[in-house]
């Protein structure tokens, strides 16, 4: 195996041709313009379901397959998919695997890459914008402030136990923003291991269909966000946030309202 000299992002091998590709967290055009050339030139396209469909209109000749998951129901299992990668590219060419976000956050992208290239493919990855950052910037909050935050947690809300990952406990006690993905079902847990911390006043934002037209938000603290949640009925697809950051969002929200009475008068 050895780097292509077309691409030193591909690996080269003998048989078809894979590249994960990262779609951004929802809006169309946050999407990256290699991701684009390389739909365009892509003879099947795998997609997932957190994937804006828009965006197989840059693959109008590919063949395009869902094999993403709805509220737990699988179009096809990762074993199977992986088979699918492997014989379209070997029968077809070019097969793009478009995934939610970037593919190497959270995602499956490594694995398959893996899979592909031990069974005689060509790999390649393109960089997708993911909605660990994306997202919050969308609702105007900075995962680093100067004076509020100088790092910040990602973390998976749920294991591939279906458990709350430990390392939520450890960054509850950090100053660190926090950003937790795949975390709705375990928001209660998530607050009491906060307020097991002295932070149920510390401040939260939950995003849901972050950056698309049906984006939703709740803002609150650890000690109000699981009725704020409740009464806006937000659930899944969602980003929670956690931190002094999510203040921003008011701050940016007043200075614009002001300016509006301003120029009204």
């Amino acid at each position: 195996m050895k780097y292509s000299n077309e691409n030193n992002n591909t690996l080269s091998n003998a048989g078809g041709h894979f590249t994960v590709i990262g779609a951004g967290p929802g809006d169309v055009e946050l999407i990256t313009l290699k991701a684009i050339k390389a739909l365009q030139s892509a003879d099947v396209v795998l997609y997932d379901a957190l994937v804006s469909v828009e965006l197989l209109d840059y693959a109008p000749n590919a063949e395009q397959i869902f094999v993403g998951k709805r509220k737990g129901c699988y179009a096809y299992q990762q074993e199977q998919i992986n088979e699918l990668i492997v014989s379209r590219a070997k029968s077809h060419g070019k097969v793009v695997r478009l995934k939610g976000g970037d593919p190497f956050v959270f995602g499956r992208g490594a694995e398959e890459m893996e899979y592909a290239a031990a069974h005689g493919l060509q790999v390649a990855m393109v960089p997708g914008i993911s909605s660990c950052l994306s997202v919050p910037a969308s609702q105007n909050i900075p995962v680093t402030k100067r004076g509020a935050s100088e790092s910040f947690w990602v973390i998976t809300g749920t294991t591939k136990e279906h458990k709350l990952s430990a390392d939520v406990a450890l960054a509850a006690k950090s100053n660190a923003t926090v950003v937790i993905l795949m975390g709705m079902s375990k928001l209660s847990q998530i607050a009491e291991l906060f307020r097991a911390e002295g932070k149920a006043e510390t401040p939260i934002a939950i995003v849901q269909n972050g950056t698309r037209k049906d984006e939703r938000i709740a803002v609150g603290t650890i000690a109000s966000i699981e009725d704020e949640v409740a009464k806006q009925q937000l659930a899944n697809p969602a980003i929670i946030i956690i931190g002094e950051v999510v203040k921003h969002r008011a701050r940016i929200l007043s200075i614009a309202q002001n300016q509006e009475l301003q120029l009204s008068k």
